[in-house]
C-alpha cells in the first residue's frame, strides 16, 4: 500500500491516458448494423405504405371518399375523447358513493358492453 492506502497494484495504470473500451473497428460494425437495421426498417415502412396506398385506391374505386373517411374518424376520436372523460366521471362518483362503477352503469341505465 502507498500512502493514500491504495494498493500498489491499482496505481500501476494510473498515469496512462484514457483507453476507450468501445475500439474503432468495433464501433464502425455496430454503426453498420444500425445502418443495415433502419434500411430495413425504410424498406418495411415504404412497403407498407404502398400497400395503404393500394388499400386507399380500392377504397376510392368501390366509391368511398378519403375526405369522408377523414371526417369520419375524426369524429370517432372526438366521441372516444368524450366517453372518457364520461368513464372518469363515472369512476369518481363511484368511488365518492362507495359503490362499483357497475351499479352506476344499472342506475343510469348504460350498457356494460358499450
Amino acid at each position: 500500500m502507498n500512502c493514500r492506502g491504495v494498493p500498489a497494484w491499482s496505481m500501476r495504470k494510473c498515469n496512462t491516458s484514457f483507453k476507450s473500451p468501445l475500439q474503432s473497428p468495433g464501433l464502425s460494425r455496430q454503426n453498420g448494423f444500425r445502418e443495415s437495421s433502419a434500411q430495413t426498417a425504410i424498406l418495411e415502412l415504404n412497403r407498407k405504405l404502398d400497400k395503404l396506398g393500394e388499400e386507399v385506391k380500392a377504397l376510392v374505386a368501390d366509391g368511398y371518399n378519403p375526405e369522408e373517411l377523414d371526417r369520419h374518424i375524426s369524429l370517432l376520436h372526438e366521441y372516444n375523447d368524450i366517453k372518457d372523460v364520461g368513464q372518469l366521471l363515472l369512476g369518481k362518483l363511484a368511488v365518492i358513493r362507495g359503490v362499483s362503477t357497475k351499479d352506476l352503469y344499472a342506475e343510469f341505465r348504460l350498457e356494460l358492453n358499450d
